[in-house]
């Protein structure tokens, strides 16, 4: 068990032990999911016919052209992605509940039982009122929601596949190292290529099953953070 409780220490230390003294390092790109996608693209759905190039034509129909269609479409490419969130919430509930109840219950006459008991007991004794309940409840709550948040980022994501329908899957990273703080800022999610503007962006709501996380490593959001021990307690700690 101690050792067991060591090794857990010793795992939780790790993750910042890499920044002690010294600014947190960058993920690696080499061999990354995104890079892989680059350096494989993997073979086309469909062949474009070739139509062929007029001599004194200045303008062809690829990619590369003037006026080609530049937009990511294949693994591999690059595209932009804007996020721009300004949302409010507000909620407040009020809750309020009140009961009162009585109840008596009397035996004066019960085969002459009463009359015969309170000779036995001691004086001040009566059965005449043999059961008598009173119970009062009430109980209250106040409920209040109130969230503001307000994020503007741009990102570089990467088309990392074309499923069977058309639909590009994407995934981007940004790394940005201030000082001793490093922030990062993940995104993912799937596309419709037609979504995609001509200045080959795209805005965070219509990226489908996005996942956005914007964070930190270092110094600044370690000492933010609880330690791993009262983590766990409050995990743990029935009250």
């Amino acid at each position: 068990m101690r050792v067991l409780l060591l090794l857990l220490l010793v795992v939780a230390g790790c993750a910042r032990m890499d920044h002690i003294g010294k600014p947190p390092g960058f993920t690696p790109t080499m061999n990354s999911t995104e890079q892989l996608a680059m350096l494989d693209p993997g073979l086309p759905l469909e062949k474009a016919a070739r139509l062929p190039v007029q001599e004194a034509s200045l303008w062809n129909g690829g990619r590369k052209s003037l006026l080609g269609d530049r937009r990511a479409a294949r693994r591999g490419d690059i595209l932009t992605v804007v996020v721009e969130i300004d949302e409010e919430a507000e909620i407040s509930n009020s809750t309020s509940r009140a009961r009162n109840g009585s109840e008596s219950l009397a035996v004066p006459d019960l085969l002459g039982l009463p009359q015969r008991i309170n000779r036995r007991l001691p004086e001040g004794a009566s059965l005449d009122r043999a059961v008598g309940l009173n119970s009062t409840s009430r109980s209250g709550g106040d409920g209040s929601v109130k969230r503001s948040e307000e994020l503007t980022l741009r990102v570089a994501a990467t088309v990392m596949q074309v499923l069977p329908n058309g639909v590009l899957e994407i995934q981007g990273s940004q790394e940005v190292r201030v000082n001793f703080e490093l922030r990062e800022l993940l995104v993912t999610g799937f596309v419709r290529p037609e979504d995609i503007s001509r200045q080959n962006e795209i805005t965070y709501d219509k990226i489908a099953a996005a996942r956005i996380s914007y964070g930190g490593r270092g110094q600044i959001t370690d000492m933010q953070q609880p330690r791993i021990g009262q983590q766990v307690l409050d995990a743990i700690l029935p009250f």
